[in-house]
């Protein structure tokens, strides 16, 4: 046998002549590069509720680059006072129009007529009730704050009151009585105002921005909803380095998770067309093991 020293390698599966140098310097302290992502949003913000499909697509693929900051951005305190020119509003009753627009454009489902007779008087409860879950039981508030929307946009609940609140955090599993009471303390509104002063150190003027930092806090900012190409593109811009998205979760794993799965959010998430998402979930998931429903002409799934 030769005298060459010999491997097998491990890509190729070829054994043979070891053509690498016999001693060679490593170094195994390699540190990733640490990515935080602000998120700055409210639970009635119409415009984040359309950003759903593309953030859920984003972070399936490359939240492994990043830690996810959700921040409550406080948009409407009450209406003393409150106007948005810029797109019309000066009293409840119009943002229904602004809602319908907005939900017609991204086709995720927004009802919106509760403006006309039973408007949401503030977004700070819901805000409230998502803070302290958050500081209760992590990780849950992020269930609440897609089962909020869900409600108040598909579902056309006002999710300003105590009752549909109870109702939400009940369907976490955890008890909606004792969270939503948490949520009316002193204390909830100063969890809630810390976050305002995050929000506003991050220079966030409107919702949705995603802010994306390095450990050396510089990072690029994306205001308003945008492509899944502009999110990868900063945060690639911001790691400094290519890109490696992971595999995407099955359809059948995703509707497990509990909430629905909008038609416009199969098809971002699994790069097909409206007109295949009948088929596509049929191949996908076993009969009755899901619910088929449209919600304004739009279809969506649920694990039954």
């Amino acid at each position: 046998m030769s005298n060459e020293s010999m491997m097998c390698d491990l890509e190729t599966g070829v054994c043979g002549a070891n053509e690498e140098e016999a001693m060679q310097e490593i170094n195994l302290n390699h540190v990733e590069k640490r990515i935080t992502i602000y998120y700055a949003t409210d639970p009635i913000c119409s415009h984040c509720w359309a950003l759903e499909p593309v953030l859920h697509r984003f972070i399936e693929e490359y939240g492994h680059y990043f830690t996810l900051q959700i921040k409550m951005g406080g948009l409407l305190a009450n209406w003393n006072g409150f106007s948005d020119g810029a797109n019309g509003i000066q009293k409840p009753s119009d943002v229904a129009e602004h809602w319908k627009e907005v939900g017609e454009h991204s086709r995720m489902p927004i009802d919106g007529s509760l403006w006309h007779d039973n408007p949401i008087l503030s977004s700070y409860p819901p805000s409230r009730v998502f803070k302290v879950i958050q500081s209760t039981h992590p990780g849950k508030e992020h269930d609440f704050l897609r089962r909020a929307r869900e409600a108040v946009f598909a579902f056309n609940r006002n999710i300003g009151e105590d009752d549909v609140l109870r109702d939400i955090v009940n369907q976490l599993g955890l008890n909606g009585k004792e969270v939503v009471e948490a949520a009316a303390q002193q204390s909830a509104q100063e969890l809630l105002e810390e976050d305002f002063e995050s929000v506003a150190s991050l220079g966030v003027r409107g919702f949705p921005s995603i802010i994306i930092v390095n450990e050396e806090n510089h990072g690029m900012k994306i205001v308003g909803a945008r492509s899944l190409e502009t999110y990868v593109q900063a945060l690639q811009q911001v790691l400094g380095g290519d890109l490696k998205p992971k595999q995407i979760t099955s359809l059948e794993q995703k509707i497990n998770e509990g909430h629905l799965l909008f038609s416009r959010e199969m098809e971002v998430m699994y790069n097909i067309e409206k007109t295949d998402v009948e088929s596509y979930v049929k191949s996908e998931l076993a009969e009755h093991t899901y619910r088929v429903g449209y919600i304004l002409n739009e279809m969506y799934v649920e694990h039954i």
